[in-house]
């Protein structure tokens, strides 16, 4: 890895922080994985989610960013990983567990800025901008049992989330959560 890329890294790519803890917790918990089993994580920045299911587990993990930077960090920790806008690349029915900490803060069109840590974190007007298109579309590769771990800000409107999930067929149960001064952190695991 070059000093550009290090550099890159540095400033374009999420590091793990306490949502990323939070959501491979909730996960690693939950899923006991062996090798027929198919793990993707959307949006994987820094790649700490998917490489704790790998390391915790004996499934297959991949890892996915449209940031091609940290599709490069995550590939220099050992993932296997794929540059993809949320599943888009991605077979019917290949996974069966899809995990995603989503870019979920609510930000105010004046206050954006087009680089790739804003797209790592800004959720849009209602934080949603994201989460949205991903319900609407995560769907399509789960395996007939598979799961979603969605990890969702109270900033964001957690019972709006449960209420589009519904609306594309899943169910939903909190499984883990965190409160800290200015948002509780919720992990839910959805199912049809």
């Amino acid at each position: 890895m070059t000093l550009t890329d290090r550099r890159d890294i540095e400033t374009d790519v999420y590091q793990a922080a306490e949502d990323s803890r939070l959501l491979a917790e909730a996960v690693c918990d939950r899923f006991d994985g062996d090798p027929s089993d198919r793990v993707l994580e959307v949006g994987t920045g820094s790649g700490y989610v998917a490489g704790r299911i790998l390391e915790e587990t004996d499934a297959r993990v991949i890892a996915s960013d449209l940031n091609p930077h940290a599709v490069r960090q995550a590939r220099s920790v050992g993932l296997e990983a794929v540059r993809a806008d949320l599943v888009a690349p991605f077979a019917g029915e290949s996974f069966d567990v899809v995990a995603f900490n989503p870019p979920y803060l609510p930000t105010e069109p004046e206050n954006e800025w087009d680089d790739w840590m804003e797209r790592a974190l800004s959720g849009g007007e209602d934080g949603r901008a994201v989460i949205d298109p991903f319900l609407e579309c995560v769907g399509r590769v789960l395996a007939a049992d598979g799961v979603v771990y969605l990890l969702v800000s109270s900033l964001t409107g957690v019972d709006a989330v449960v209420e589009h999930a519904g609306e594309q067929g899943f169910s939903a149960v909190a499984v883990a959560e965190e409160s800290f001064p200015f948002e509780t952190l919720t992990v839910l695991k959805l199912f049809r």
